[in-house]
């Protein structure tokens, strides 16, 4: 069974803000001919790294509920130009929209297991241009 990690999207006003965020970055690694992973940067390092590849994902917190995940592909380690030990987080380009959970807020990242992670959200056909804001209220509805 996988193991996730839960964290806060810091400065995102939603799920599109976020999806912009990543595909900004893919495509400048992709100008630069690399894979179109975005990597987000911790201070700590996960101990249970292989549970966590094994199938899990990134949970993100935004506006007070986890509404989003990205799927964890790598985690790396280097040292930043002051000397100070960072986690690379290396995430899949696709960010996959979930059922709104409410979440209080916290710092860093916390471990979320399989079965108290939300389940994705299948908006099926065009339902994808649906906004933002409709999808998470038939969401909380448990219309969708």
């Amino acid at each position: 069974m996988s193991l996730h990690i839960l964290k806060l999207c810091v400065g995102a006003t939603g799920i599109d803000d976020l999806r912009g965020w990543v595909s900004e970055r893919s495509m400048a690694a992709i100008a630069a001919g690399l894979e179109p992973h975005t990597v987000h940067t911790t201070r700590m390092t996960p101990k249970r790294r292989d549970e966590i590849l094994d199938g899990g994902s990134l949970y993100w917190v935004i506006n007070g509920q986890i509404r989003a995940r990205q799927a964890l592909l790598d985690i790396t380690n280097h040292t930043d130009g002051q000397g100070i030990q960072r986690c690379d987080l290396v995430l899949a380009p696709q960010v996959v929209d979930t059922v709104p959970v409410p979440r209080k807020p916290f710092q860093g990242w916390r471990y979320l297991k399989a079965e108290d992670a939300p389940r994705d959200l299948d908006f099926g056909e065009g339902g994808e241009d649906m906004p933002e804001e409709l999808r998470a209220e038939l969401a909380e509805l448990g219309l969708l």
